[in-house]
């Protein structure tokens, strides 16, 4: 019999990606306070009593706690809401998975870093900057300290689900490419490294299969900066000399993205190299693929 995993806020990008990378070989509960497709059923996690209910009807042998809000300045702006869903409600997946000893996800993230080195591993201490940051360090810390068995995961800059889901960098750029901009502004001291969903997805099911738990970096290869991604993008749709691109300083986007975020977020995957398990493919190569699967036709 297939082994059950119940997902937590599987509703945005990387749920996307966990329920078709797990889908074929396991059984899930997939969840969300935001019911987008026709395999989520609604829950607010941030509902202890309602969050426990619901994973112990399933009794699943895995919690995967995927949601957090990632918009750093909605973060700012709501602290209390964003401690709430991205602080308390992991203590709450926490207590879950050790009421029912199951091992628990919890996913992180490359921001949780102040950016003072060029490059950091997985025994690098943190540093976080704003409130995004603070509330997944402190969920990261809680669930190191005291999940009975767990998976934390540190993403980079994601990428994944196409027009639907993502609402990150790729997706801001085919938009105004969509709209017909002849001129992207990109930020030229922002450094860090892109993670696909589906390569993140598949490699936590290789770690799980193994059993090897604890906290791993789990990121594409390849650091980069914001520039190299943008005229990689512009290559790979074919507007690379009919679409400008302008270097400017972060400050230029000062009034839109005034949340403070590190100059550098490059991660290196140490653990999993050492652990012979690394399964992230090269950025570039992740990005083509992540175009070829997602965004066929779209600037037709």
């Amino acid at each position: 019999m297939s082994k059950k995993i119940y997902i937590a806020g599987c509703g945005g990008m990387l749920g996307e990606a966990f329920h078709e990378q797990f889908k074929d070989s396991y059984e899930l509960k997939c969840t969300d306070k935001d019911v987008n497709d026709s395999w989520l059923s609604f829950l607010d996690f941030r509902d202890y009593d309602a969050y426990a209910k619901d994973v112990k009807e399933f009794k699943p042998d895995y919690l995967f706690h995927l949601g957090a809000y990632t918009d750093l300045e909605y973060c700012e702006k709501h602290p209390e809401d964003t401690y709430a869903t991205n602080t308390l409600a992991v203590e709450n997946a926490v207590y879950i998975a050790n009421s029912l000893d199951i091992p628990l996800l919890y996913i992180s993230t490359a921001g949780i870093f102040d950016g003072a080195k060029d490059l950091y591993d997985d025994w690098d201490m943190p540093n976080p900057l704003g409130v995004y940051a603070r509330s997944k360090y402190m969920g990261e810390r809680y669930v190191a300290e005291n999940a009975k068995r767990f998976l934390i995961c540190r993403a980079g800059w994601m990428m994944g689900a196409g027009p639907s889901k993502d609402k990150k960098f790729i997706q801001k750029l085919m938009k105004q490419l969509k709209d017909g901009k002849k001129e992207l502004f990109i930020v030229d001291d922002k450094d860090g490294t892109p993670t696909f969903t589906h390569d993140f997805a598949r490699n936590v099911k290789a770690l799980i299969e193994k059993e090897y738990w604890g906290l791993y970096n789990m990121v594409c290869g390849g650091e980069t900066s914001r520039l190299e991604v943008a005229a990689e993008l512009l290559k790979l749709t074919g507007l690379e000399g009919q679409v400008k691109i302008t270097s400017v300083k972060s400050d230029f986007f000062k009034e839109t993205y005034f949340a403070e975020r590190p100059p550098c977020e490059r991660l290196v995957n140490r653990k999993l190299n050492l652990r012979n398990l690394n399964l992230m493919q090269d950025w570039r190569v992740a990005l083509h693929q992540y175009m070829d699967k997602y965004y066929k036709g779209y600037l037709d």
